[in-house]
This record gives C-alpha cells, sequence and structure tokens, in this order.
C-alpha cells in the first residue's frame, strides 16, 4: 500500500476542513438572500454585498432564505464610518410579531466615538442584551476605513463574538434558539444625506463538530447571562450565587419582622412581587431584607415598573434603625417612572429618578458622552448592577454605569450632609448591611436575583 506524503496529508486535511464551511454568498447574485424590511439598495459589486441608504425608509435587511441554529459564522464588513450597521442571527420575521418586523439577535457594527462594534443589540425586542460598557478594551477593536473580521459563535445558549480576533462580546441567553442571518443597512432620517454604504465580503457559515473550531475564550471579558432565576457554570466558577431562587422566600424577612411578610407580597412564575398598596412608603406588605449582611459585593437583578411605580433596591441597610413608619435605612438604587411619579421633579438635579444614588447622586450615562442612561421603559424588564468594592460603589442599569462614588470621601459625607439622611450617624459607612426591596405602595417586579461577594 502506497503511503502519502505529509504534504498530501496535510492536503487531505485542509481539504476536508474546507468542505465544513458553507459559503453563504456566491458573489456573483444575491441567490439564497431575500430582502425585508426596508427600502434600502443591495446590489453586488466586485464580488461583495454592497449596501446602499434610502432616505426615510426603515432599517432594511438582506436575510438568508435558510434559517440557522447552532453555528460559527465568519464575514468581512466595510462601512461608512457616518452609518450604524450590524449583522443580524437567530433573527426572524413573523407576521404575528409587529406585522412582519425583523427582530432578534444582531452583532453590533459601530463606527462611532460610542464604538459597541461586537456587542450584541436585540433587534425589536429588548435592546441592548451585551454592550461593551462591560468590556471596554474591546471597543477599540474595530478599525474605520478597512475591512474588519467577525467571527460569531452561536451554540445552545451563548453567543460569543469576536472582531479582528479580539473577543467582544460572551452572552447567554435562551430566547431564541434559530433564524436567519441578515446583513442590515440602518434607516436614516427624511434629512440625512443618501448613498452611504456598507460592504460585505467572505461571508460563510460552520454547523457541523463546531467545537474543534471555537476560540478560546479572553478571561477577561466578561459572561452576561439572561437566564431566569438560574445561574451558570460560568457564573459559578466565578462565585456568583442566587439571592433569591425563583420559588420561595428562604433568605428574606420583613425589614421590621423576624419572618417574611404575609401579604403585599407575591411568588408567581419565577417573579417576586410586591404589590400595590397606597402609594406610601412601607405602608403595604413593608420592605423585605436579606437575612444575611454584606459589604463588599456585586449585586445583579432585574425589575419591571408598572406605569407611575416607586421603589428602590436598599444596600448597606441598618435594619434597626426607624423601627416607627417608612423604610429602613440605608443607600438606594432608585426605582421609578420618570415620566409619571412626581418624585423625580423632587430633590436636587435629579438625584431621585431611577438608577440614582436616591437624594445624594443623580444618574447619567458615565461610559459615552452625550448618550442617556439606558433605563428600557415602562412594563419592560430592566437590569441593576450594583458593585460595593473598598468603598468605591458603582449603579449599572441596563449594562451601562450610572453612578459612582466612594462612600469614605468628604464629597459623600457632605452630600449626606445636605439630604434626608442627615440625621442618621454614619449613613452610607456601616462596614456591612441587609440587601433591601423597597415597598413604596405601587407594584414593582423582580426577578435573577444574584450576588458575588469579594
Amino acid at each position: 500500500m502506497k503511503k502519502l506524503s505529509l504534504a498530501a496529508c496535510l492536503l487531505i486535511v485542509l481539504q476536508l476542513s474546507a468542505q465544513e464551511w458553507v459559503t453563504l454568498f456566491n458573489e456573483k447574485n444575491l441567490d439564497g438572500w431575500t430582502q425585508l424590511g426596508g427600502k434600502a439598495i443591495f446590489q453586488v459589486e466586485n464580488g461583495q454585498i454592497v449596501g446602499t441608504t434610502v432616505s426615510n425608509t426603515p432599517n432594511s435587511f438582506l436575510t438568508t432564505n435558510q434559517k440557522y441554529g447552532d453555528f460559527i459564522l465568519e464575514f468581512e464588513i466595510l462601512l461608512d464610518p457616518s452609518l450604524n450597521s450590524g449583522v443580524q442571527i437567530r433573527s426572524n420575521s413573523e407576521a404575528s410579531y409587529q406585522k412582519g418586523r425583523v427582530h432578534g439577535y444582531q452583532v453590533e457594527m459601530d463606527p462611532s466615538k460610542r464604538a459597541f462594534s461586537g456587542g450584541i443589540y436585540d433587534e425589536a425586542r429588548r435592546g441592548w442584551m451585551y454592550p461593551l460598557s462591560r468590556n471596554e478594551k474591546s471597543r477599540m477593536a474595530f478599525r474605520n476605513g478597512i475591512w474588519n473580521k467577525v467571527h460569531v459563535e452561536a451554540i445552545g445558549n451563548t453567543i460569543k463574538t469576536w472582531v479582528n480576533g479580539v473577543q467582544c462580546a460572551h452572552l447567554v441567553d435562551d430566547m431564541t434558539a434559530s433564524g436567519f442571518i441578515g446583513l442590515q443597512v440602518h434607516s436614516i432620517g427624511r434629512n440625512e444625506k443618501a448613498g452611504a454604504q456598507v460592504r460585505w465580503r467572505n461571508i460563510r457559515i460552520l454547523e457541523k463538530d463546531l467545537q474543534k473550531s471555537v476560540w478560546p475564550d479572553d478571561p477577561q471579558v466578561p459572561q452576561i447571562s439572561f437566564l431566569l432565576n438560574q445561574l451558570t457554570a460560568w457564573e459559578k466558577r466565578q462565585g456568583w450565587r442566587l439571592l433569591w431562587d425563583g420559588k420561595t422566600t428562604e433568605g428574606w424577612r420583613g425589614a421590621k419582622q423576624a419572618h417574611f411578610p404575609e401579604s403585599g407580597w407575591k411568588i408567581e412564575n419565577g417573579v417576586l412581587t410586591v404589590l400595590a398598596s397606597d402609594g406610601g412608603e412601607s405602608t403595604g406588605g413593608g420592605d423585605i431584607i436579606t437575612k444575611d449582611l454584606y459589604s463588599d459585593f456585586e449585586l445583579i437583578l432585574e425589575f419591571k415598573i408598572t406605569e407611575g411605580a416607586n421603589s428602590g433596591i436598599k444596600y448597606f441597610v441598618d435594619a434597626e434603625l426607624n423601627k416607627g413608619a417608612g423604610s429602613a435605612i440605608g443607600c438606594e438604587f432608585q426605582i421609578l417612572d420618570d415620566r409619571k411619579h412626581p418624585d423625580a421633579k423632587k430633590g436636587v438635579n435629579g438625584n431621585r429618578t431611577v438608577a440614582s444614588l436616591y437624594d445624594l447622586i443623580a444618574a447619567e450615562n458615565l461610559n459615552t458622552e452625550g448618550r442617556s442612561k439606558q433605563f428600557k421603559g415602562v412594563g419592560q424588564w430592566n437590569r441593576a448592577r450594583i458593585v460595593s468594592r473598598d468603598g468605591l460603589v458603582e449603579h449599572w442599569l441596563n449594562g451601562e454605569k450610572a453612578v459612582e462614588y466612594n462612600r469614605y470621601s468628604q464629597m459623600f459625607r457632605a452630600l449626606v450632609a445636605y439630604s434626608k439622611y442627615k440625621n442618621w450617624n454614619g449613613f452610607g459607612q456601616w462596614p456591612q448591611g441587609h440587601i433591601l426591596l423597597q415597598d413604596h405602595g405601587d407594584t414593582v417586579h423582580f426577578r435573577s436575583i444574584k450576588i458575588k461577594e469579594f
């Protein structure tokens, strides 16, 4: 039997490897693709797909006729620096959803100063899922004016992205398991200049033996999970634990009671709800607090407010203070309908609005200049993140930083001295305290409450 040379063996391996990848674009025409949404122009030039903006039309998508579940996708993209774009994955268009509007995960391409290229946006549904404010170094991966190479892994409930070899996103979410690939030309306004272009080439996909071709993770890239009341294996390795199990009252009690309130709170379908009463502070079922005390920690939870609602997440709570009427005392991540609740106009310069350090520091977007804080709206799930470490505290709202302060600083003490907390000695500087969910007389929902201690 004739033996093959090393070169011949390598050639066979390379050929077999090449056969696993499927080219999605034949470089000649748009066979296998369908345009959905707006009326931007898609055409083929020099072996590239070219999308050109048209004024006053919705987002336009050139979508594959085939749907894909688990895959690795690679493509190259070159876009006008004035034009936002992206590539849809596991996306769909159904008559039952907003009259066929394209919706689903989008790998963002963002040449603006915000620089979120490689982040993951949920088109026409939940908005930003993985903004690159959680992965600052990856914001430099995309380069304007040249071809950028993008690598995407969608396997099971996990989506990861790389731009020019730099890992950008590590998302875990189980809302949609399959859908088409779609090339986006973003809408432009009536008065914006039409004719900006985005170009794609070398679009290919792999669906078999994916684990052999996955790229190694950058350990500095955080995983962001949206699984309901669950921890991923990654989170467990990082020291996360559920602060609420999604089913029972274990680990919680009333702030002024030895047990969980007998009324005013409801657990149903994995959601913990404080029920509306009279709109007063702790006049219904009352605040609830963790039985344990916390000092240095990272807390994440999701909340959903009803119209005109008020509530809050407090930390460093001393439950022995204020045994009378009103809420327990502690630092507060404000939860509020800024448009409809009158408290938003009280305080000083907006320091009683959503995500603010209540009555002390107003929330704003600290990640991107000129960009507002990212509240997704009444009736939508919003994500709060509070980080406390060595006296430094941060409030995050939907993946973007809104407040930061040093609770041991002179500035913090000065703010407290002119606030409603001025009569509480040492407010906010106690070494540890409970975490509290507030009853302020309005219906507010909570879920996926998890914590990591440092």
